[in-house]
């Protein structure tokens, strides 16, 4: 996947408008859908029961209806990925799913690069990668507290690249690359 840039500002505002939006359909839709099965299917709930003396209990029918509502919800963010509005936050949405790919990886891939004879090139596009998005993604979110080390891990990657003249840049990333360190 190809780094792109995202505008913060906006990026924020339709993820803030998304995020909201969520909660308050997936609220609705859990109590029209809860309410609805109560409706349908409830009708003999309303006896007493004769051991314990309380009514029955509506509970399963709120938990489908809160299930239902969260396919519901998902169903809908799940076609609408691909428009312009949900360009950014689909965007960042496959960069963090590949960082964990990469993090779930990363000691091989960190050992694969740190190889004083023949450092392995992939690793080191990987590592390239993972840092430049990274960097993308802490300051999206405002995660500034660990820049201080990415900054620090980009400084070191560029000095093995220096040492070994290569020129590597996020293009050259396939996902394909991450198979060889599971």
């Amino acid at each position: 996947m190809k780094l792109i840039e995202i505008d913060k500002k906006i990026y924020r505002k339709r993820l803030n408008i998304v995020i909201v939006s969520f909660i308050a359909t997936l609220a609705l839709l859990a109590v029209a859908f809860g309410s609805l099965l109560i409706a349908i299917f409830a009708n003999e709930l309303s006896l007493v029961d004769s051991v314990t003396g309380e009514k029955g209990s509506n509970f399963k029918y709120n938990l489908l209806g809160a299930i239902l509502a969260l396919l519901a919800c998902m169903s809908i963010l799940y076609q609408r990925r691909h428009t312009d509005y949900f360009k950014e936050i689909y965007y960042v949405w496959q960069l963090k799913q590949i960082h964990n790919t990469i993090y779930r990886r990363l000691k091989k891939i960190k050992l694969a690069s740190k190889n004083e004879q023949s450092a392995d090139i992939n690793a080191l596009i990987i590592l390239n990668y993972y840092y430049v998005g990274l960097k993308q993604l802490y300051l999206l979110d405002d995660n500034t507290l660990v820049l201080s080390t990415l900054h620090k891990n980009i400084d070191e990657l560029n000095t093995v690249l220096t040492n070994k003249n290569l020129e590597i840049t996020t293009e050259q990333f396939k996902q394909e690359m991450l198979v060889s360190y599971k």
